[in-house]
């Protein structure tokens, strides 16, 4: 694949950031164009390997070598075709998707790993540019409907792929706009909204159509709503996030990350509030949590200006390089530093918050201390370290540790579905729930996870459901890494 000597006469490289001074002033995308001559070089670092490895990494099942190759030939149009085989979204993953293809790249077991992701989006954004990116509608209709719950990647990867073999499909949204936690969760300056809105106009014309303002259980009866459908998708999330129950925990200014992220999103979108924004402007600020949404913060509280941030993980900091016990082609557990790690704050590793302090009900400051991580019985155990217990000064404080699984509401009880131990709904090989019609994907029946775990189980759902409603499907189902859909008995 690719040019035969092209690992050995090009080293990676991906698109420059824009400089820090100018992009925390705004809330634009941090990376600058990448021009085609080096996307083509890049693409020809990718190996004849044999056993492409980052098969392995991709839940999606994307044809990586394949693109690679076509990309360093100059045949784009080809390279969107087999991108689009496998992923109804390649925009949204080339940007946000943490690349595990990339940490099972065959290159990178001794250099550094082929930029997949880079290609990825590159071969979408000149698609759309040249306008091959037209809608899909099928060419006849089935009359069965499906509801799909729900408008994050796996809801609409669910719906896209649903509508293109002639289902109509209604997607509802509890939010005012659809898109989940790509338009409310994800800050505009790691993706901005207009790549959103211009994938729903493609979905409309193929036609699904959107729901919006709908909170089904609340608005919409669970048995209202498996009456006017042959099948349902739950495609909700894990939205409920983990809270820290320690001394304090009510005092005014702290926030779960998401409610601080919703509602700045909201702000950058020019919608209006039902109360006030929350603002980290001249704010000392603490972000507890290391992950993506602590950094999702981190960037947004630069552009807020903050006095100071400091984010906090429990974990010991990552080493620089794989550690004998994660070997390729696992994930790297590295140290990385992203777009809003570069634009400043201190990160704490191996820290604990053990409570909040205030003032006329405000926190303005917490009490950590430093922590020794241990093992014990396979899991990990923290224990704290005397005499390492500091105070931090903090007027607002984000909660961003992750999440927990679906809200257990309404909409859940209604239905009756089953859930497995950790919360989440319960699903077999075909994405079906024990209540016969209806099917669930990505995070609302795996947990929190990847944007490529989302949108392969939207596309599994998928394929169930036409062969549930039809007897049988031509929809690729990822998980089984391209096998048809198993009968259901």
């Amino acid at each position: 694949m690719g040019k035969p000597t092209g690992f050995q006469e090009f080293k990676r490289e991906t698109a420059k950031r824009r400089p820090v001074d100018q992009r925390v002033h705004d809330f634009l995308q941090v990376y600058e164009p990448f021009p085609d001559d080096k996307l083509r070089a890049q693409g020809a670092r990718c190996m004849d390997c044999g056993v492409p490895f980052c098969h392995q990494g991709c839940p999606l099942g994307n044809l990586i070598p394949d693109w690679n190759d076509l990309v360093y030939h100059d045949q784009w149009k080809a390279a969107l075709d087999r991108l689009h085989a496998t992923n109804n979204f390649p925009e949204f993953t080339g940007i946000l998707c943490p690349a595990p293809c990339e940490a099972s790249c065959v290159l990178g077991i001794n250099d550094d790993p082929v930029a997949i992701k880079l290609i990825e989006e590159s071969i979408v954004e000149k698609a759309w540019e040249a306008g091959w990116i037209q809608p899909e509608p099928p060419q006849l209709r089935t009359g069965k409907r499906v509801a799909v719950v729900g408008s994050g990647p796996a809801g609409l990867a669910c719906a896209q792929q649903l509508a293109r073999v002639g289902h109509a499909v209604t997607v509802y949204e509890r939010a005012p706009k659809i898109g989940g936690l790509l338009r409310y969760g994800i800050p505009d300056f790691k993706m901005e909204k207009w790549r959103i809105d211009r994938r729903l106009a493609q979905l409309e014309a193929e036609g699904v159509v959107f729901k919006t303002g709908v909170n089904i259980g609340v608005d919409l009866p669970a048995d209202k709503l498996m009456g006017e459908y042959d099948a349902v998708c739950l495609c909700g999330g894990a939205t409920v996030p983990r809270d820290l129950p320690i001394e304090g925990r009510a005092l005014a200014g702290i926030h779960f990350a998401m409610t601080y992220l919703t509602a700045q999103n909201r702000v950058v979108a020019g919608e209006k509030l039902n109360g006030k924004a929350i603002s980290a402007r001249d704010q000392h600020v603490i972000i507890i949590g290391g992950g993506d949404t602590g950094a999702d913060c981190l960037g947004t509280v630069h552009r807020q200006q903050a006095r100071s941030v400091h984010q906090f993980e429990i974990v010991p900091r990552p080493p620089d390089a794989r550690d004998p016990a994660n070997p390729w082609p696992q994930w790297s557990n590295i140290m990385r530093v992203s777009s809003a790690h570069e634009e400043g704050g201190d990160r704490e590793y191996a820290i604990s918050t053990t409570r909040f302090l205030g003032e006329n009900g405000r926190v303005k400051a917490l009490e950590t201390v430093r922590i020794e991580k241990s093992t014990a019985g396979g899991r990990p155990v923290f224990r704290p370290i005397p005499g390492t217990e500091r105070i931090y000064p903090a007027d607002l404080v984000l909660l961003a540790m992750g999440f927990t699984g679906p809200e257990r509401g309404r909409l859940i009880e209604q239905l009756g579905v089953e859930l497995d131990p950790q919360g989440n709904v319960k699903s077999g090989d075909n994405q079906q729930t024990s209540v016969a019609k209806v099917f669930t994907a990505g995070d609302m029946s795996r947990g929190q996870s990847l944007i490529v775990w989302a949108i392969a189980e939207g596309r599994q759902a998928a394929a169930a459901i036409d062969l549930f409603l039809m007897g049988a499907t031509d929809l690729p189902t990822p998980l089984d890494h391209g096998a048809r859909a198993r009968p259901f008995v």
